[in-house]
């Protein structure tokens, strides 16, 4: 295993760890791991909320008919995990949350002027995929979508993709990803691999290409590589090693709205079929988190890391002030942890920047007498310069901090 691989880095983060009993394909998140994946859907859902999301809950369940009808039976039979009832019927573990979510907004009529409706949810999948295919995070069998769908007219779909494009351009600059873009569109050679009727689809791509055309993202069209109920737009990118990703997607869908006759009552008071846009900003917040992990080597930025502050006293005499130090970071909200063990102050430093901690502050006598801290850095693409940063007051620290956290640097 190499060592920029993510299940090395993960496991000496302890983030994340699987379980023969458990089962392959099946990660269970530690504390650290879970807190990061709620601060990165934290960030996602701060970025919609400002759009008019509201937040749905579905179970992981469903009745055949459900995938029968949106098409995705005879698609993903083969990798669907299969319940059958002790009553005799067959539901499937649900791998996409789409269907679910159309049952939500059909729950009522709706007038245009409600419209659109966006709803977002964050939510585990499954899919039955193959022993040998599984690898770390990067596919699993059970994997979180950070998944949101607008229901809207189609007039209203531009300004709605716009909207998404730019929430996933924030988001992926934020961890110096640079975007580029795939339209991926229909085979022409192989119409019967997609479903609903060409007008519909022709109609879907014209949108996409005029919101890709109007922006200022470098973008490719690429026959084939529709999903097979949708054109979409999947945004790619490159990690510090070179290698690229597809991360997010947009996808303008007309053919589930007409398999499950959603409509809205326009202004006639008649009923009129409206589309359905699918977006995931991290897509699978498992693969999402094995490609920053490698294109970060675990060097998380200080709003995401774990750990944000490890307190080193150097001896015995200094553990009462370094407890005081640790408690004003708990009550500002910063993650912080205490090293109080016997061990060498180097030892201490070594260890904390093998956890990849972002700061740490040494207290010794000088620190005890002058009421400060002396701050030093894990090193390497923090803001402040690598290494020993000097003595500082607590306020003057925490403040600091709080910007930098606050910023997302």
């Amino acid at each position: 295993m190499s060592e920029m691989d993510h299940k090395k880095i993960g496991k000496e983060l302890d983030l994340f760890t699987f379980s023969d009993l458990v089962g392959p394909g099946l990660p269970l998140w530690t504390p650290k791991g879970t807190m990061v994946r709620h601060l990165l859907d934290d960030f996602v859902w701060e970025l919609r909320r400002k759009y008019g999301y509201q937040k749905v809950e579905i179970p992981h369940i469903t009745k055949k008919d459900l995938y029968e009808t949106s098409g995705h039976w005879d698609k993903f039979k083969d990798d669907l995990f299969r319940i059958t009832t002790r009553e005799g019927d067959e539901f499937a573990l649900k791998p996409m949350n789409c269907p679910h979510h159309t049952q939500i907004y059909d729950r009522r009529p709706h007038s245009y002027r409600e419209l659109p409706q966006r709803y977002a949810n964050t939510t585990t999948c499954y899919r039955d995929e193959q022993s040998g295919e599984l690898n770390g995070l990067s596919r699993t069998r059970a994997f979180a979508q950070d998944d949101a769908h607008v229901f809207c007219r189609i007039e209203q779909a531009n300004e709605e993709i716009q909207k998404i494009w730019d929430i996933v351009h924030i988001f992926y600059e934020s961890f110096g990803l640079n975007l580029e873009l795939r339209l991926s569109l229909r085979d022409p050679a192989t119409p019967e691999k997609y479903l609903g009727n060409q007008e519909l689809w022709d109609r879907a791509e014209k949108v996409l290409r005029e919101v890709a055309s109007k922006n200022k993202t470098k973008y490719f069209e690429a026959p084939g590589e529709a999903a097979f109920y949708a054109p979409k737009l999947d945004f790619m990118t490159k990690d510090s090693l070179g290698r690229e990703w597809q991360v997010a997607t947009i996808q303008l869908d007309v053919n589930m709205p007409e398999r499950f006759d959603l409509t809205c009552i326009n202004e006639k008071g008649e009923k009129e079929r409206i589309v359905m846009i699918h977006a995931a900003i991290m897509g699978s917040l498992e693969r999402f988190l094995s490609i920053l992990i490698e294109h970060t080597q675990g060097k998380f930025p200080l709003w995401l890391s774990p750990v944000q502050v490890k307190v080193l006293p150097i001896g015995e005499a200094h553990i009462e002030y370094a407890k005081n130090v640790f408690e004003k970071l708990k009550a500002e909200n910063i993650r912080a942890e205490l090293d109080d063990s016997n061990e060498s102050l180097g030892k201490k430093i070594r260890n904390a920047k093998t956890e990849k901690v972002p700061y740490m502050l040494v207290i010794g006598d000088k620190e005890v007498s002058e009421n400060k801290v002396t701050l030093e850095s894990r090193g390497d693409d923090l803001p402040a310069q690598a290494g020993k940063l000097g003595q500082v007051e607590m306020e003057e620290l925490i403040s600091k901090l709080k910007q930098e956290i606050k910023e997302r640097k």
